[in-house]
């Protein structure tokens, strides 16, 4: 990603936070609002049933859900969230094969000058299509991306589909790779980050975070393979691509690129194959927050995906 962004500019993604079922219920196990104190409380209050709310209705559907407006819809903090000025969220449900995990949802504001986009592509008829996603104010990217479809192994979208692995993608603008490179100019999105949503049933679904200079999703994007790096019972995981938006490299490149199960928030996924979010002291190298989540293919971890904010 060219440029450094300061820490203190606006990210695309204001809320993240991970429901995990107990006892029949989703509860909140973790989540970052920044400075949003009081949507926090209300989340922390709140619990979810199977097909409740927007984890709810993840976790029923077994899939990706986008939900642009609170306004009408099934989302059960709409008073709190139109308080603190979130206007639109995705849930992302993590699935061991059959086995439900949890889900990861990210909420986001709204405003002319945020940028960016979170899609959900489902396949169709033997292409992936445009299920939904959230764009801010990219309305020109929105409508070609609604208007554009992606053969296994074409862009980014086709290629994490192709390849049943997260795919980090640069210079979204110029480079010849991303189909959509002249809209995704034109809206400043610089960095996109694709990944798969396995879903029992074999359903395909792929998740795509773009970025953009101005309102980033994140100041740092890591991807972590634990597929082969294992030490006797111990699971380890190699860090095989990274982004970084600010000065400074997160890792001392003489040492291997590498982390353990339980050690730091990608050895906790490692370790639990559930999604986790930390914030301030928690989250690593000066980042207010990060956010961690597993991929199971096969009903294994494969990879793990980071996001620093």
């Amino acid at each position: 990603m060219a440029g450094v962004i300061a820490q203190t500019d606006p990210t695309f993604v204001e809320v993240a936070e991970v429901w995990v079922p107990e006892e029949g219920r989703l509860v909140l196990a973790g989540g970052s609002y920044g400075a949003l104190d009081a949507f926090a409380e209300t989340s922390r209050g709140t619990s979810f049933g199977r097909g409740e709310g927007l984890p709810g209705k993840a976790w029923a559907e077994a899939r990706p859900v986008v939900l642009k407006g609170f306004d009408g819809s099934y989302f059960r903090r709409t008073e709190a969230a139109k308080a603190a000025g979130l206007t639109s969220a995705v849930a992302v449900p993590v699935f061991a094969g059959s086995a439900f995990k949890a889900v990861l949802v990210v909420l986001c504001g709204d405003g002319p000058e945020r940028i960016g986009a979170i899609e959900v592509w489902e396949e169709r008829d033997g292409v992936l299509h445009l299920d939904d996603g959230y764009y801010g104010a990219a309305r020109h990217f929105e409508w070609v991306s609604q208007h554009t479809q992606f053969p296994k192994g074409q862009g980014l979208v086709g290629g994490v589909w192709a390849a049943r692995t997260p795919i980090l993608m640069r210079d979204l603008g110029s480079g010849y790779r991303f189909v959509r490179a002249e809209s995704a100019g034109k809206a400043g999105l610089t960095t996109g980050l694709g990944l798969p949503v396995p879903a029992p049933g074999g359903k395909t679904y792929v998740l795509t975070l773009l970025s953009a200079l101005g309102t980033p999703i994140a100041r740092r994007f890591e991807i972590w393979d634990a597929r082969a790096a294992r030490v006797g019972a111990a699971r380890e995981a190699i860090l095989i691509d990274g982004i970084c938006a600010r000065e400074g490299a997160l890792w001392d490149d003489e040492d291997e690129r590498r982390t353990t199960a339980w050690k730091g928030v990608v050895g906790r996924v490692l370790g639990s194959g559930v999604p986790a979010v930390e914030t301030n002291e928690q989250a690593a190298h000066g980042y207010s927050s990060v956010v961690a989540l597993p991929i199971h293919q096969g009903g294994e971890l494969s990879h793990v995906v980071a996001w620093y904010c």
